[in-house]
């Protein structure tokens, strides 16, 4: 089981965003509570201050065992949503943060207890609430954006509509095609890749529509394309943005008319297929660019999923890992769950379970050694626990630092009373990380 991070311990007293981002506050805000024994409650927010609670004079009262009487309050104002913690016993928390106060804006996600709160603006209708659920067919992910997307993936699943499933390299795209093909009314026909990367442009019309005997040199006998290969099914079409301009028509006249002409074929033959796509490219920055048809943008992008990036849901790893070594149990080091955990992913999930495996190979029984990860800075990993702990902590306040400073534009006063810290401890840790700051104003 890997620790909590370390940042969840470091109370907060910032009452600005620690994203640094400007709070956006909508005229209309709603509160809703994502998940706990209160899921799908919610609160319209005006001008003015609601306390939640246990309390049954609350203006949202949760039925929470570890929600205190009266756990925060919420100051909605024009310039952001002041949230206070009323000294509640088991903390409040934003951005995996304990906050003691902390402004906020649309889209926010406080935890209190074990339920969620998210800031939503009520022009947006009707949301569809987080999964319950850790999996979504090959999918793992406990995090709130993980289970929002299993929540959407199931609705998904009951359409019948094209997909476009957009993400980083090494999300999970194939995997997530397969779990919404799985869940879906044509489980039981094929379920067929086709990846647009592999492919050279002269063949892209050959692999998805295919060929009769003698359509080009080398076409010695006929073949069927994906198309009809996944006739009854799903047609995954990996790496969509990769699909050059000229076949582009040619794929888009595919699904909207169901059928197919092989290359060399003199008639068309209707295909009963589900499309979905994938790509880990910005298509509407490439449809501005002119690299990819406006048109067949938007019929691929019916329903649209974006799975988040590791390193935006590092609560998922230690059920990643567990799923790895499902039929060998790893738990790893003390020093190996820092570093994990420091660890940004730029391959995600792709690269997590490379480095599972690798380090199980390395490592002496059902324990992850740190050294076996390979994680390190220069390839290094840290040599003691202590060690990777303190390299995390200290990348934690650099990057906060460094933040608050942009947010106060190098004003160390301001800073100083923004972070609730004297100044000597500010300018302590600004030395220390030999960050640029303006000091005229002491």
């Amino acid at each position: 089981m890997l620790v909590a991070r370390e940042w969840d311990r470091v109370p907060s007293s910032a009452t600005e965003p620690a994203d640094g981002e400007r709070v956006i506050v909508p005229a209309r805000l709603r509160l809703l509570v994502l998940s706990g024994p209160d899921q799908g409650k919610q609160l319209d927010l005006e001008a003015g201050s609601y306390r939640v609670g246990k309390a049954p004079e609350s203006s949202l009262v949760l039925t929470d065992r570890k929600v205190s009487r009266r756990h925060v309050e919420l100051e909605v104002r024009a310039d952001g949503v002041l949230v206070r913690d009323l000294g509640s016993r088991n903390g409040s928390f934003h951005q995996g943060a304990r906050f003691t106060q902390v402004t906020v804006g649309a889209g926010a996600v406080i935890r209190v207890g074990d339920s969620e709160l998210k800031l939503v603006s009520r022009e947006r209708g009707q949301r569809i609430l987080p999964s319950s659920e850790e999996r979504f067919g090959g999918l793992v992910g406990r995090s709130l954006a993980m289970r929002e997307v299993f929540a959407l993936l199931q609705r998904v699943a009951e359409s019948d509509a094209p997909v476009l499933i957009a993400g980083e390299t090494g999300t999970g795209k194939e995997v997530c095609a397969e779990a919404i093909h799985a869940a879906s009314a044509r489980t039981g026909g094929p379920f067929v890749v086709c990846d647009c990367a592999s492919l050279a442009p002269t063949l892209v019309e050959s692999e998805l529509f295919g060929h009769v005997r003698g359509a080009f040199t080398g076409a010695d006998r006929a073949r069927d394309g994906s198309f009809v290969q996944a006739h009854g099914g799903t047609l995954f079409i990996d790496e969509i943005g990769e699909l050059d301009v000229e076949s582009q028509p040619r794929l888009l006249r595919a699904i909207d008319a169901r059928k197919v002409k092989p290359v060399g074929a003199g008639g068309y033959r209707a295909v009963d297929v589900r499309v979905i796509a994938a790509t880990n490219r910005d298509l509407r920055a490439e449809v501005k660019a002119r690299r990819f048809r406006e048109d067949l943008y938007h019929r691929l992008s019916v329903l649209t999923v974006t799975l988040p990036p590791l390193r935006e849901r590092k609560e998922d790893l230690p059920l990643l890992i567990r799923s790895f070594s499902a039929k060998q149990p790893l738990a790893p080091a003390p020093d190996a769950e820092a570093l994990l955990l420091e660890y940004d992913w730029p391959g995600n999930v792709r690269e997590l379970r490379n480095v599972v495996e690798r380090a199980r190979s390395m490592s002496s029984g059902a324990t992850l050694e740190a050294a076996a990860l390979g994680l390190g800075e220069g390839g290094a990993a840290p040599r003691t626990f202590h060690e990777a702990k303190d390299r995390l902590i200290a990348n934690w306040e650099r990057a906060y630092v460094a933040d608050l400073l942009k947010r106060t534009r190098g004003n160390v006063s301001r800073a100083a009373r923004v972070a609730g810290l004297d100044r000597v401890s500010l300018h302590r840790l600004i030395k220390k990380h030999g960050i640029a700051a303006d000091d005229s104003d002491a």
